[in-house]
């Protein structure tokens, strides 16, 4: 027999068999009759056996090629996880993988296989232990793109040690749901990580296991994928205003490389704390979600403007500047306008001046540096020189750039921009100051206490709180606090990006009316600002009355360790400076008022030294900052009041505006006048 005649022997049926062989041999005879004695003819029952068996040997083959497809290429960061439940929760789910592979699985998702190489694992990710956590977190509103929630996420323990007790401290504040979520290669359980790390439910800390399977055999490159899946099925569910991690060598590098790929993806806030934060950044702890939502957002430019002779003082400013310290921040980008003018041993400083300083990093080696020469050599006027500094900045965003004004007589302590982003993200964009609107009236936030009027005449007189039983101080006596007053400085005061284009349309809109009125009305040419500020300071003032805004000051506890204001190098402004110069201090024939005046001025000279310590040891309150309900409020003189007489007052004073200087018409002061965003157009109807 022919090898296709037993091949077809082996496939074909008995049946079929027959009657093919039949239709393929000759006829002996007519007609094509069968033989009488012709039967079917049978293939041995071995045949069948074969067949069965070279059928399952195929199917075997193929199931086991199919089953052991490998895992290769972009594929495997592209693999959708999948959560499970642990048995605990639903019996009915297995703990383990639900795939094999052809060497024996391990008894443990964290544990290496036997007989193979650790971290060679690069299998789908799957998360076993984070289902049930965050299906559990629906009380805290996470769905909503804007709620109360706070995360906090490691892979290293170390980190997770350095991060806990801050996660900690920001639960039992209870402004915010605080969040922790374990990404790490560690089999550590969850209630031992809190033992070891002194967690107890004092915390209020919602803990949540974000590590994949097989973490411990895992690639880098699977890690990393898992901690960006982790993220985003955490984010889906919790839609964390702020995530905070390690930013220091103690976290591992794959999970900051996928953190910071989420933060972009997702546009979230990023915080990275650098090694030592649990001291030094011990504020960031009394914030609210709101406002650590904004901690990206900000940017603060410092603004110098120099005058002649006065090299010193600019060079212990930029000294000083140099070195604070600037942690969590972008760097800030540094203006100092400089006189026609320049001191020599100015000129020399700046040759060698670096901005940013060297301990900030600065990863493109770039320059945060502007320096601004005046060409004309005549003096400037008033409303040239208000024109000129106020031109000198401009924020990109109304809402998150802000500039730093600074006078060359101060010298600044190096947490000084600490507290400048702690009261920046308190009184402006936590949740409670936008809930009540008072984050509408902040003019600007002083590093100063001022120790005498506007006007240089009078004393200031700070005001006092009693002491807080609730923070550990015995009660009856007084302390220094912090407090509101309607009267912006220009020594070391930060100015909020829309009150700052705000008051360039007041003064482009005041100088213009100045022009068209003859005479030019008491409100614009009287001079209630000494002569010791810049001339912009008038118009700033004036401003503040109208809108009924006002500046936060420090209390004297506290401003010891912001900022001190040097007297013995003082300089006076250039406009002021001819006039000023030529009279003497104390006239032959003064009278009693006038010597006690100019003995009040010797004695407000002396100046505050710096006593620089930590900053939540230098705040009041147990480093809480109160809410503007609960801070004294006073008037631009320097008079106490509250808030309903402050609004009575600026709508007096904006009504009077109005009519004199606006050509507005006689209007009475209860009466409301719709105000356009950024602009002072409501106080002039005579210009458009």
């Amino acid at each position: 027999m022919s090898v296709w005649g037993k091949m077809r022997g082996f496939f074909l049926s008995d049946e079929e068999l027959g009657k093919k062989d039949d239709d393929h041999k000759p006829s002996k005879s007519g007609g094509g009759l069968r033989q009488p004695n012709w039967h079917p003819a049978r293939v041995p029952p071995r045949r069948s056996l074969k067949r069965i068996g070279l059928v399952l040997a195929v199917a075997t083959i193929v199931y086991l090629f199919v089953k052991n497809i490998p895992v290769l290429g972009p594929d495997a960061r592209m693999r959708r996880p999948t959560y499970a439940y642990p048995p605990d929760l639903a019996p009915s789910v297995p703990k383990r993988p639900t795939y094999e592979r052809t060497q024996q699985a391990p008894s443990k998702p964290n544990s290496r296989p036997p007989n193979t190489p650790e971290r060679i694992f690069n299998g789908p990710v799957r998360f076993l232990q984070l289902a049930p956590t965050l299906h559990a977190i629906s009380g805290t509103r996470g769905t909503m793109l804007v709620n109360r929630n706070v995360l906090f996420a490691s892979s290293s323990l170390k980190s997770a040690a350095t991060l806990l007790p801050i996660a900690c401290q920001m639960g039992s504040e209870l402004k915010s749901y605080v969040h922790f979520a374990l990404m790490s290669r560690s089999d550590i359980e969850i209630q031992e990580l809190r033992k070891v790390n002194g967690i107890d439910d004092s915390c209020q800390i919602i803990f949540h296991d974000a590590r994949p399977d097989y973490a411990q055999v895992s690639t880098d490159d699977r890690m990393e994928n898992a901690v960006f899946r982790a993220f985003y099925h955490i984010f889906n569910y919790m839609h964390p205003q702020a995530i905070l991690i390690d930013g220091s060598s103690n976290e591992e590098s794959y999970f900051l490389r996928a953190a910071r790929q989420h933060s972009s993806a997702k546009k979230n806030t990023l915080i990275e704390l650098p090694r030592g934060s649990a001291k030094r950044l011990e504020w960031l702890t009394k914030l609210d979600s709101k406002a650590l939502r904004s901690w990206n957002n900000n940017r603060i430019d410092i603004l110098i403007h120099a005058v002649s002779g006065a090299s010193g003082s600019l060079i212990r400013l930029l000294r000083s500047l140099s070195a604070a310290d600037y942690t969590l921040s972008s760097v800030p980008h540094l203006t100092i306008e400089l006189p026609h003018d320049i001191d020599p041993p100015t000129k020399r400083f700046l040759e060698t001046f670096t901005w940013p300083p060297a301990h900030v990093y600065n990863p493109t080696n770039a320059r945060y540096l502007s320096l601004r020469h005046r060409i004309p050599r005549q003096r400037m006027s008033e409303d040239e020189s208000s024109a000129r500094f106020l031109e000198s900045f401009w924020p990109a965003q109304s809402e998150h750039s802000h500039v730093l004004v600074l006078s060359p007589q101060v010298e600044l302590s190096p947490d000084f921009f600490h507290y400048l982003k702690y009261t920046l993200l308190e009184y402006r964009y936590s949740a409670i100051s936008t809930y009540q609107h008072w984050d509408r009236r902040l003019f600007g936030i002083s590093l100063e206490q001022p120790l005498q009027l506007l006007d240089g005449k009078g004393l200031l007189s700070p005001p006092s709180v009693l002491k807080s039983t609730r923070s550990g101080d015995a009660a009856g006596g007084e302390v220094s606090t912090s407090f509101l007053w309607q009267a912006p400085t220009s020594n070391a005061v930060l100015f909020l990006g829309e009150k700052w284009m705000e008051l360039h349309d007041f003064v482009s809109r005041s100088l213009e009316a100045k022009q068209e009125l003859d005479p030019v009305p008491a409100l614009l040419s009287e001079k209630i600002v000494s002569t010791q500020y810049p001339s912009w300071l008038e118009h700033a003032l004036r401003l503040a009355r109208a809108r009924g805004y006002w500046t936060l000051y420090p209390g004297e506890d506290t401003a010891r360790n912001l900022a001190t204001v040097h007297s013995e190098l003082n300089r006076l402004p250039e406009e002021y400076a001819a006039q000023e110069n030529s009279k003497p201090l104390l006239a032959d024939d003064a009278s009693e008022e006038e010597i006690e005046s100019v003995r009040q001025k010797i004695r407000v000279g002396a100046e505050i030294p710096l006593a620089p310590v930590s900053l939540i040891d230098s705040l009041p309150n147990g480093g809480n900052l109160r809410p503007f309900g609960d801070l004294p409020i006073l008037t631009w003189d320097g008079q106490s009041t509250d808030f309903e007489e402050l609004n009575f007052l600026s709508a007096k004073y904006a009504a009077e505006f109005r009519e004199i200087i606006g050509n507005c018409g006689k209007e009475p002061a209860e009466k409301k006048v719709e105000k356009e965003v950024l602009s002072t157009k409501d106080l002039f109807c005579a210009t458009d």
